[in-house]
């Protein structure tokens, strides 16, 4: 009896996900569009994290050309287009000077824009799922599934340019912040 309760708990578990979804993407809006402190430290740290991201984000593309065709390729202009995005993204962030500190604010249009772009993923996803057959043959299926490394290199390329025009923008005004 108790292992009857196993699939039902599951069920509960992806039911209560699809319903918090709609609020994750809404508070994945206002947090990034959110006013930020740009503490050089903070910035050189992120700048440097997501330069290793996008390195092993590009091992594990080249990885993938075993099973997904063009993998590489995919994922290297996801990330390429994500670098322009976020170098982009930061000349249109308004961007405050003040006494104690600098502060960023990222351009809420392209937030919104990219965070819509994430929604329609994940719904593109869901449906992609509702849609796959066991049987139909899950290689083929595999084989197509270079624009998700498109997708994934442009979030990180978006966020690696920004973090680097940022580290680039702030390293002017550093000296005069306290740590």
């Amino acid at each position: 009896m108790p292992l009857l309760l196993i699939p039902l708990g599951l069920a509960l578990l992806v039911a209560l996900w699809l319903l918090t979804l709609p609020l994750a993407v809404w508070q994945r809006y206002r947090r990034g569009r959110a006013r930020r402190r740009a503490r050089p430290w903070a910035v050189r740290a992120n700048a440097w994290s997501l330069l290793l991201s996008a390195a092993l984000f590009m091992l594990g593309a080249w990885f993938a050309t075993i099973w997904i065709d063009g993998a590489l390729a995919y994922a290297a202009l996801g990330l390429s287009a994500g670098l322009v995005v976020g170098w982009l993204g930061l000349y249109i962030a308004r961007i405050e000077h003040e006494p104690e500190a600098i502060f960023h604010t990222p351009n809420r249009w392209l937030v919104l824009v990219l965070t819509a772009a994430v929604a329609a993923r994940i719904g593109y996803g869901l449906w992609h799922l509702a849609q796959w057959q066991a049987d139909a043959g899950h290689a083929v299926w595999l084989a197509r599934q270079g624009g998700l490394l498109a997708f994934g290199g442009l979030l990180l390329g978006y966020h690696l340019g920004y973090a680097w025009a940022l580290r680039r923008r702030i390293g002017r005004g550093a000296s005069v912040l306290r740590y």
